[in-house]
């Protein structure tokens, strides 16, 4: 069952939304004014966030910029009785996957919803752990083992498998990862991307003359699935 936060101040919308996503199988979540929606959003795992712009306490835009600035990339739909291209230029700038002005139809924000969460890869929340093979991940302690031994990543090579997992099913480029990763200050050659997930293939799988895990994609980097 997929998961929706929405982040609106309307009764009557909440209301109608709750009932209708219900009926059609999401389960749902909402706040009430941005600081406490940013802070939900923040910290639990959501497959994708419904965003109203004129929120008390704290704007959508400004929750959809801190949200972004924190790492978390859940599929952002905004919601607004605003129809200026100006407001969607700012959201769609800002971050949002999409952007639907009230009143709508609900038949149509129901077909955008679905669309965003067929496109989304899975995204593993930061808080969880993970596992794959007879590998796994803390994240809260950022200690990986496996078959039950500690194995002895540096800190790059865990910040680089915590981005392979959070995006997985993704095709990554390795300007992406240096961005992401690396961040736009280091400047590194795309060389260093290769050579740190050849040093991470050596750790994690089980063949990696074979990789079963972090895949190739030629002419275009690389992608996780394990």
């Amino acid at each position: 069952m997929k998961r929706l936060l929405l982040i609106e101040d309307e009764p009557g919308l909440v209301l109608t939304l709750r009932d209708r996503l219900a009926r059609e199988g999401y389960a749902f979540d909402t706040c009430a004014d941005g600081e406490s929606g940013l802070e939900r959003a923040a910290r639990e795992p959501f497959d994708l966030i419904l965003l109203d712009v004129m929120l008390p306490r704290l704007n959508g835009f400004d929750v959809l910029r801190d949200l972004r600035k924190r790492g978390v990339d859940t599929p952002v739909i905004m919601l607004t009785a605003k129809g200026q291209v100006v407001d969607k230029v700012v959201g769609l700038k800002l971050g949002a996957d999409d952007y639907v002005t009230k009143p709508f139809e609900m038949v149509e924000l129901l077909a955008r919803i679905e669309a965003k969460l067929r496109r989304a890869p899975a995204v593993v929340h930061p808080s969880e752990g993970y596992q794959f093979n007879d590998v796994r991940v803390d994240f809260r302690r950022a200690e990986v083992t496996k078959g039950g031994e500690p194995l002895d990543l540096s800190a790059r090579e865990f910040q680089l498998l915590k981005y392979f997992i959070e995006h997985r099913g993704a095709t990554l480029t390795r300007e992406e990862l240096l961005n992401e990763v690396w961040g736009y200050n280091a400047m590194p050659s795309t060389r260093t991307v290769d050579v740190h997930v050849a040093w991470l293939r050596q750790k994690i799988e089980v063949n990696p003359r074979h990789p079963q895990c972090i895949l190739t994609i030629h002419g275009m980097g690389y992608k996780f699935a394990g």
